[in-house]
């Protein structure tokens, strides 16, 4: 069984949540953890001949210290790049937080001392017309580590997200800054240090920009210590 289960979350779309999954997942295996991960419903899969295939998903099949088939790392595969809920509604298919959490719960029966499970776009993303994509951490009562994207807006974005999550009785047990671009930001060491001095949890680290997306380079900025208390 997995020890530690942690499910990863971010202010919003686009905010490098795969990228930084995989780069703790990296760290992790550096301090000899094993690892599994899981993006439990993708859309924007491309069609090959083994089936759907999801790039997020890819990348942390690879990730992983375990070898899983894909289908198990991404369970709902969907070929509409679009919100989930609208992709689903277009292929015909009902996804409903029971069935994700279902999926994630067969996941941590499986031996590792890690599993991160990857959400899609932020906090309140729908999964359908009735349920909302947070409603499966709250199922599975697993801390969140948050991605905020180093930008315009990141404050308010991550200080509503974290209240979101303590609203919904779960911990926010760190959260990773990533620069989403090559596009420095403004006043960036005062957002750090807000964002620091009023989150509820640890930084887990502060990732660049880094254009060909070099896992192994970006782990070297996590801090994974707190997430296995030692």
């Amino acid at each position: 069984m997995a020890k530690r289960t942690f499910f990863v979350s971010g202010t919003d779309t686009g905010v490098g949540k795969t990228i930084v999954t995989a780069a703790i997942l990296e760290a992790a295996k550096t301090a000899g953890k094993r690892t599994l991960a899981m993006k439990p419903i993708a859309s924007g899969c491309d069609s090959t001949p083994q089936g759907l295939r999801n790039e997020d998903a890819l990348i942390l099949q690879q990730a992983a210290t375990e070898t899983l088939p894909y289908d198990v790392v991404n369970p709902v595969a969907l070929a509409p790049a679009i919100a989930p809920h609208v992709a689903a509604a277009q292929t015909g298919r009902l996804i409903t937080a029971s069935r994700l959490a279902g999926f994630c719960r067969g996941m941590q029966m499986r031996p590792a001392d890690l599993l991160l499970i990857e959400g899609a776009g932020g906090w309140r993303v729908p999964l359908n017309d009735q349920e909302l994509y947070s409603a499966v951490p709250r199922a599975l009562g697993v801390p969140v580590i948050l991605v905020v994207s180093l930008k315009l807006g990141s404050i308010n974005h991550a200080l509503l997200t974290a209240e979101a999550i303590h609203n919904d009785g779960l911990v926010l047990a760190g959260w990773v800054a990533n620069h989403a671009g090559s596009e420095s930001m403004s006043c960036e060491q005062e957002t750090l240090s807000y964002l620091m001095a009023h989150l509820p949890a640890p930084c887990l680290g502060v990732l660049p920009w880094n254009e060909n997306a070099d896992i192994r380079a970006l782990a070297g900025y996590i801090h994974t210590d707190t997430l296995f208390g030692s």
